[in-house]
């Protein structure tokens, strides 16, 4: 897997190549970009399909110390990446937590991005998003190792079943979920790292608030796609939200929790294939 190397991170990403347009699929807290690998194949005739993992909880490689893990840090981390690898014009989108840095880039700094995808999100007030977001963030304020103990019980299956962990994210991702926990469960440095994100992105809960207030004057397309059963991120803030862009559209999944990649990528994937063809005005 090749990886960029930022002023504060090494990020890795995966990257199908050819010369396509560019698609650029952000995951949420404690995934890796491994959220995206029933999807990415279905796009690869026509998209160029860059995926990487961001500094979220499932990384390898701890940011620096001096690195701002707020959330408008991390989307600056995304800014910087498009950056440094010279992305352009590129269809950015987000599932959970990458949404809501979609979100961030958009209030931000647009100019890389020529179209939009927001799936399943934190919005507004939703920060952290019900009962397992809260959870997290409690947890996110004990020590390293005692989250680290916390984070142990997940390896059995019925733990991460429960509506509290990953219960409600995934109807049918367990076997991806497992993976994305193996650094904080084997890396004593990305235990730390994780408690430190935790505590900086839940600190200011108004940001995504801030963010929406700027979206009146976001001019490209913007996709909404929400999980139509979605017990943690509410469809009506789904459709809220693709009420804030001048050219937001909104659509409904069925038979998904949020991590509509892992539950239902073929229709996903569909949804992006045609919001790609669609030529911007």
């Amino acid at each position: 897997m090749p990886a960029v190397k930022l002023p504060t991170a090494e990020i890795d990403y995966e990257d199908t190549g050819r010369d396509l347009p560019v698609v650029v699929l952000l995951h949420g807290l404690l995934m890796d970009g491994s959220l995206w690998r029933q999807v990415t194949p279905l796009l690869r005739e026509q998209f160029r399909c860059v995926v990487p993992t961001l500094p979220l909880g499932g990384h390898r490689r701890p940011l620096a110390a001096g690195a701002d893990r707020t959330m408008s840090g991390l989307a600056k981390l995304v800014i910087e990446f498009l950056a440094a690898l010279d992305l352009r014009d590129v269809v950015l989108a987000g599932n959970d937590t990458g949404g809501a840095l979609v979100q961030l880039v958009l209030a931000e700094d647009p100019s890389r991005v020529g179209k939009a995808v927001l799936i399943a999100c934190d919005t507004y007030d939703n920060l952290p998003p019900g009962i397992s977001g809260r959870t997290l963030a409690l947890t996110g304020k004990l020590p390293p190792a005692l989250f680290g103990m916390f984070m142990q019980q997940l390896r059995l299956k019925p733990m991460r079943r429960m509506p509290v962990s990953f219960g409600w994210l995934t109807k049918r991702g367990d076997a991806t979920v497992r993976g994305w926990l193996a650094p904080v469960w084997n890396q004593p440095e990305i235990r730390v790292d994780t408690v430190r994100i935790l505590r900086s992105i839940f600190r200011d809960r108004g940001v995504l608030n801030r963010a929406a207030a700027k979206f009146a004057a976001v001019q490209i397309p913007v996709l909404v796609v929400w999980a139509a059963g979605d017990k943690l991120m509410p469809p009506a803030d789904g459709r809220r939200l693709a009420g804030e862009f001048p050219r937001g559209r909104y659509v409904e999944i069925e038979d998904s929790y949020t991590l509509i990649p892992l539950d239902q990528p073929k229709p996903l994937a569909e949804a992006l294939r045609s919001f790609g063809r669609q030529a911007p005005a």
